[in-house]
């Protein structure tokens, strides 16, 4: 069943609605739900998304590589982990990424870095607000990449601790390496991820450079995919691209679940909607079907490592489903994890996080995307109040990684902040609204009309 039957499906059966959001209003075609969101509810939902994501993310970070089903990783992390020393991530400079496995803040006074997993979505926002399009061309997307991420060789000199030694670093990986070095030659997005140009293509960058276009597009997967579409397929075909546009799904939806219920409930109805993106005979939506029913049938719901250790011997040990691992960098393996942490975090984002940071392989990726999605779900204050945060840093330094960019705070030692970002994108959305989704942007109440 397509994703959009499932949805005119669910809207027969459920109540919509959302905090910030009124109930549905009558549209020109009767026939035809709609609904109204608060801009600046939603702007404090976008600081949430920006929040979360970077307090994932550098959660996430300190076990990043740590273990990643080698005999000499094993065994995997599991709570009684949690708080102890960190070990050395087998990738890199093999040597431990901090001194314990805990949650990573940035006070007030300090920006949050930028890092792989939230920079590239910094460059997909502005190029949005740049060009003034709710949808990227292929063009804007290839002269985006080539300004703002630096080449292997124009990089700047980077230590990424204090003993290292200096060398050239792009923040580039895999797939997302492979097709900026394309665009060098002249190459185009979705050029750039055919596995002819890119034997990459399978990996899991797409998964964390793509998800804010969910949020671009409230309560309307179908359009969010499809704005989407093009830069996913920057870096990744079949199921990367379909992981993507899951993840991508699930981000336009969190403006429709219903917010009564619980965030367990809220979390399982987005993942079992957006499901619908994953093809029924492709690996992806096998190793979804996998992981929860292992939840599912797991009395023990603090038992995350079970199904973390089945998920190993299933897909890395014995080759299932039609998907065949081949390095921790892979999409399939990382979804696993990924849904792992999400069905057993339960909604709650301090509980997703650290389970997305212990479960192994690419851990700072999938627990970003939670992260940012709980954190949208939450808001910027839900977010603090979650993890007991007065203090919190609400500004981003996209140079650490990413260049030319404007500096937007110059008072500030970041170069934006969360409520720069989160205007951008507004702007952004009204666009979306109005061009894509044929809705309206009523000025006087500050809010949008979405046809459904």
């Amino acid at each position: 069943m397509r994703f959009s039957r499932l949805c005119k499906m669910s809207l027969l059966t459920i109540l919509i609605s959302l905090v910030g959001c009124s109930q549905s209003t009558p549209s020109a075609d009767k026939d035809r739900p709609v609904m109204s969101i608060s801009r600046a509810e939603y702007s404090e939902k976008l600081q949430g998304f920006w929040l979360g994501q970077n307090i994932a993310n550098w959660t996430g970070l300190i076990t990043e590589m740590d273990k990643v089903g080698t005999p000499e990783t094993m065994p995997f992390y599991t709570d009684d982990d949690w708080g102890k020393p960190d070990l050395k991530a087998m990738w890199g400079e093999y040597v431990p990424h901090a001194s314990h496995i805990k949650f990573y803040f940035q006070e007030q006074g300090q920006p949050w870095g930028s890092d792989d997993d939230t920079d590239i979505e910094y460059i997909y926002s502005f190029l949005h607000d740049q060009h003034r399009v709710s949808k990227l061309s292929a063009e804007q997307i290839r002269n985006g990449w080539l300004k703002h991420i630096y080449s292997e060789t124009d990089a700047p000199l980077f230590k990424k601790f204090p003993d290292s030694q200096p060398q050239k670093e792009n923040f580039l990986w895999v797939s997302n390496e492979r097709a900026r070095i394309l665009m060098e030659q002249g190459m185009s997005p979705p050029e750039t991820s055919d596995p002819a140009n890119n034997s990459n293509s399978l990996m899991i960058d797409a998964q964390l450079t793509t998800e804010l276009f969910g949020l671009l597009a409230p309560a309307r997967a179908d359009i969010a995919v499809d704005i989407a579409l093009l830069p996913i397929r920057t870096t990744a075909t079949l199921d990367a691209q379909w992981i993507s546009q899951f993840y991508v799904a699930m981000h336009a939806l969190a403006s429709r679940v219903d917010s009564s219920i619980s965030l367990k409930r809220q979390t399982q109805w987005l993942a079992e909607q957006a499901k619908g993106q994953l093809p029924t005979d492709s690996s992806a939506a096998k190793i979804y079907e996998f992981v929860k029913n292992q939840y599912l049938n797991n009395p023990d719901k603090d038992d995350w490592e079970s199904t973390r250790d089945a998920v190993y011997q299933r897909y890395q040990l014995s080759a299932m489903d039609g998907y065949t691992y081949h390095q921790p960098f892979d999409a399939g393996i990382n979804f696993a994890a990924s849904l792992v942490s999400l069905f057993y975090g339960e909604g709650d984002i301090k509980r997703t996080v650290q389970i997305g940071a212990l479960a192994g392989w690419d851990s700072d990726n999938p627990t970003a995307t939670w992260g940012g999605l709980l954190g949208f779900m939450l808001g910027k204050q839900g977010v603090e109040t979650a993890f007991n945060q007065t203090n919190l840093s609400n500004t981003y330094s996209i140079h650490r990684t990413r260049r030319n960019f404007p500096d937007q705070s110059p008072n500030q030692l970041g170069e934006d902040t969360f409520a720069n970002m989160a205007a951008r994108d507004l702007r952004t959305i009204d666009r979306v609204v109005v061009e894509l989704m044929q809705g309206t942007v009523n000025t006087e109440t500050n809010r949008w009309i979405i046809p459904l």
